[in-house]
């Protein structure tokens, strides 16, 4: 494999990186700020605090557990192995297709690398279930699109 497609591979897992650590940075923020208000009210009687603190407090379970949730997916990305070239579909694969292109590893939506589109897409996502174990040369159809697969790093 050229070492451009490894240079791809490797800038679209920083990127990903990059995104799920400001989405898990995000929720622990939003956590603490919900704990910190919790804790503001505690030493409060009436009843109106005691509810405020109660919301407080489902409102930093809410973020602890997207936390949980961002840092499961973050362990899918630091399963990718950018040194290794994919020859099928799969977690990690770079797929260049006629329509888009694909990054295998979590769902992050579009990611752009020197100027070029990328689209991160999950192993348990119902275009991924489609495209799974193919190579270059195949095709398949998604939502009544077909795709032609160009190439796979």
């Amino acid at each position: 494999m050229l070492t451009q497609e490894l240079e791809t591979k490797k800038k679209l897992l920083q990127e990903c990186t990059r995104l799920m650590n400001d989405q898990i940075k995000a929720a622990k923020d939003a956590m603490d700020v919900a704990q910190e208000s919790a804790n503001e009210h505690q030493g409060a009687m009436e009843d109106k605090f005691e509810s405020f603190r109660e919301a407080c407090q489902i409102q930093r379970d809410m973020y602890a557990r997207q936390l949980d949730e961002l840092l499961s997916t973050m362990a899918v990305l630091k399963r990718i192995n950018v040194t290794k070239a994919n020859h099928d579909i799969s977690l990690g694969a770079v797929v260049h297709t006629e329509l888009q292109n694909y990054f295998i590893g979590v769902s992050l939506g579009e990611v752009k690398i020197d100027g070029e589109s990328y689209f991160a897409i999950s192993g348990m996502s119902p275009l991924y279930k489609v495209m799974a174990g193919k190579v270059a040369g195949d095709t398949f159809t998604f939502r009544d699109k077909e795709y032609k697969i160009l190439q796979v790093d």
